[in-house]
């Protein structure tokens, strides 16, 4: 009697389970309308809020400090969220191209590079998670190869620090009007040549010329010009002519210009005839 008590119980409270499983299950054509009608929750990821500096390797050579010439490797990514430590796609490296360089302090590249090269030292690896608001902001770069608002990450090592080097000027005529002054657009008639140091006054291959368009204006330090420029026009006045020797870290570095017109690293050399300034409103 006991056995088949447990029995009948046991079989009773199966009936009530598969009863009461059979009530609470839904048509699928029901289920499949309740799931599409189901909000979609999206995580959202907030953009990077300061600059971050991992350091994975610490270097232990000369430090960048403002003032100096950095000379680095590098590779750029769009920041992903869903992608492996955050390395979307790859914009531009260095690497397998040549090492870049540029003068820290100087406002030649972007506000992170800026403030998140300094203190590392050479031999030094350090990866930079740069908000989009030190980077090229709401403008993009590169038409469209970096979109507008875009965080980027880049890898970074420090291959040497060296002394920021100086622009030789030599004047053949010294100008009796206004002085160009930082923050003056100035207007300028020159030529360019490939410094050769056994050519005469060290002028190799003529690269470029105004005098065969019309004058070139630009305001010094701007950031519309070669860094030597900015320089070596400064001082200036109008009327006067200059030779202006260029080392290749003030003008393009370790980059090739007008499809190997002017070679990566290349030492340049100008005659500059200054025309006018005109003093800009601050």
């Amino acid at each position: 009697m006991k056995l088949a008590l447990f029995i009948s119980l046991a079989l009773s409270s199966h009936l009530c389970i598969n009863q009461a499983s059979a009530q609470d299950q839904k048509p699928e054509q029901e289920v499949a309308a309740s799931a599409a009608s189901a909000p979609v929750t999206v995580a959202v990821v907030p953009p990077f809020a300061t600059l971050e500096k991992i350091d994975s390797v610490v270097g232990t050579g000369k430090e960048a400090v403002v003032g100096k010439t950095v000379v680095v490797h590098y590779t750029g990514w769009l920041r992903d969220p869903q992608a492996e430590n955050q390395h979307g796609k790859s914009f531009d490296s260095s690497v397998g191209r040549g090492p870049f360089s540029f003068n820290l302090g100087e406002g030649r590249v972007i506000r992170g590079w800026e403030q998140g090269v300094q203190g590392m030292k050479v031999g030094g690896k350090r990866t930079l998670q740069i908000p989009s608001t030190l980077a090229y902001g709401p403008r993009g770069a590169g038409r469209g190869v970096i979109p507008p608002d875009a965080d980027l990450i880049f890898d970074i090592e420090l291959l040497d620090v060296i002394n920021m080097p100086e622009v030789e000027k030599i004047d053949s005529k010294i100008g009796k009007g206004d002085e160009a002054k930082s923050g003056n657009t100035v207007t300028v008639h020159y030529t360019g040549w490939l410094r050769d140091p056994k050519a005469k006054g060290q002028k190799g291959k003529e690269f470029d010329s105004s005098r065969k368009r019309e004058a070139f204006s630009f305001t010094v330090n701007g950031g519309e010009v070669i860094r030597g420029w900015d320089l070596g026009v400064q001082g200036m006045k109008i009327g006067g002519k200059r030779t202006l020797i260029i080392p290749a870290a003030l003008a393009y570095g370790a980059r090739e210009v007008g499809n190997g017109l002017i070679p990566a690293n290349s030492d340049l050399v100008f005659d500059v005839e200054l025309l006018k300034v005109k003093v800009n409103a601050k």
